[in-house]
């Protein structure tokens, strides 16, 4: 209905124009006292022949309304099959339109020849990275000092903003490598929280966890990504108490802290890339980036996220593990 009201109003001067010829003929015939039925008879056989060739036009251009629609839902790249210009005005739009096809694919293949080169240098740069930052854990190790321990931890937050750049980069490369497989879910969160063994000691913090008993399907390096940068907000925001990792009912994983907590305001955007919040603004170090790839990721692996917190009492961060139709390789 609102594509043949589109066509009428389209097409009313071409209406008005043939009634106002018929009224002209019609007022000419009244004038000369001419017979009215020389001119109503071939009125009415113009009329006929005018609304069976409106509706021939109305049909095939419905026809080519909805196959222009149909393009319109595909990408740029896969509008092939266009409705064959009917005059030389169509056949001009459909030169422009291959026009901008042909430059959008070419600035499309060379953002891709830019993005790729990017990647292959960070990938470089952060495996060049590594051997300095090894060769100063070798040099650590035989130290216990306070300052060893410090420095350690420096290494270690060195280490993390690593990986960070390259999960960063490759979130929206092509050939993300999504493994999902069933894991134990304690044997994931075991190995997060091994890695942050030397940041509890040495923040005095206390780590509340009893086996969770869940299989989870995921990716394990995507996940275990999430867990470390959740954990790893939780210790840096927290100056005493304890960190606990529970599930509730629902398989939902929930990472505590009895940290600073975040500002009520800040809560709807901590999620947001870049967005650091009123204690990011006080902590220089904060980038705004980690909440925001773990949302990304645990969208990409069919998870639901979400945060709560109460300004100096802590923040609670939920996992969603519960999944429907993921198939496992």
């Amino acid at each position: 209905m609102v594509f043949y009201k589109q066509y009428i109003r389209q097409h009313k001067k071409q209406i008005f124009v043939f009634f106002a010829f018929c009224t002209i003929f019609f007022i000419v015939f009244a004038l000369y006292h001419l017979p009215l039925g020389a001119v109503l008879y071939p009125m009415v056989l113009c009329s006929v022949l005018g609304v069976g060739l409106l509706s021939y036009d109305y049909k095939k251009a419905k026809k080519k309304h909805e196959r222009l629609q149909e393009l319109s839902r595909r990408g740029a790249e896969l509008m092939e099959g266009f409705y064959p210009a009917s005059d030389w005005l169509e056949d001009d739009y459909h030169e422009i339109v291959k026009a901008l096809r042909s430059e959008l694919r070419a600035a499309k293949d060379a953002m891709n020849l830019r993005y790729a080169e990017m990647m292959d240098y960070y990938t470089v740069w952060v495996h060049q990275v590594k051997t300095p930052i090894a060769a100063l854990r070798l040099y650590l190790e035989g130290e216990d000092s306070e300052n060893a321990r410090r420095m350690r931890e420096e290494v270690f937050r060195i280490e993390q903003y690593v990986s960070m750049v390259l999960v960063f980069l490759r979130l929206d490369f092509e050939s993300t490598d999504y493994v999902f497989a069933e894991f134990n879910l304690d044997d994931l969160v075991r190995g997060a929280v091994k890695k942050f063994a030397g940041q509890f000691i040495l923040r005095k913090l206390a780590l509340v966890y009893e086996p969770l008993n869940l299989k989870v399907i995921t990716d394990e390096k995507w996940f275990s990504f999430c867990l470390e940068q959740l954990l790893s907000n939780a210790l840096k925001y927290t100056k005493s108490g304890s960190v606990s990792i529970t599930l509730e009912e629902g398989d939902v994983l929930c990472i505590s802290d009895t940290g600073i907590g975040i500002a009520a305001q800040d809560l709807p955007r901590v999620f947001e890339k870049g967005y650091t919040g009123y204690h990011g603004r006080e902590d220089k170090r904060a980038s705004g980036i980690g909440l925001y790839l773990c949302k990304r990721i645990c969208k990409n692996l069919g998870h639901s996220i979400c945060l709560t917190s109460v300004p100096g009492k802590g923040t609670t961060v939920k996992i969603g593990l519960a999944q429907k139709k993921i198939r496992v390789e």
